[in-house]
């Protein structure tokens, strides 16, 4: 069912905090950054060779992303994997008993489809699926 991970994401505060930690002193590229309205998100992608990481700031008080920082704290947020197609996905793992917050995938950065399956199914990590783009 997965292809191979795609990202880490990871909450932060501000971007422009994090950034310089993540670029300058670690040494990974900066891919983009991007607003994604839908998910009240502004994101910044890394890459380091092969790998890629996603830094994840709330737009607004009312961001899931802000609600999680005021909760947990800054930190990894979830893991996201890619699967050839989404809505099959959803399907078998909502038949095996898996817990979704997204039944009907949503629109994720760069426009990818995403859909997220909910921590309380995988040992308290959020888990993002993302469509391969073909």
């Amino acid at each position: 069912m997965l292809i191979k991970l795609d990202h880490i994401g990871i909450a932060v505060n501000s971007l422009e905090e994090a950034l310089p930690f993540f670029r300058d002193c670690l040494g990974m590229n900066l891919i983009k950054i991007e607003v994604v309205e839908a998910q009240r998100v502004r994101v910044a992608f890394l890459s380091l060779g092969s790998e890629t990481i996603e830094l994840i700031e709330g737009t607004d008080e009312q961001s899931p992303i802000r609600k999680f920082i005021a909760k947990k704290g800054e930190g990894i947020h979830h893991l996201c994997f890619q699967v050839p197609n989404l809505e099959k996905s959803l399907k078998e793992l909502k038949r095996k008993g898996v817990r979704l917050v997204d039944e009907i995938p949503r629109q994720g950065a760069a426009g990818a489809r995403v859909a997220f399956l909910h921590p309380a199914s995988s040992h308290g990590v959020l888990i993002e699926l993302k469509e391969e783009k073909g």
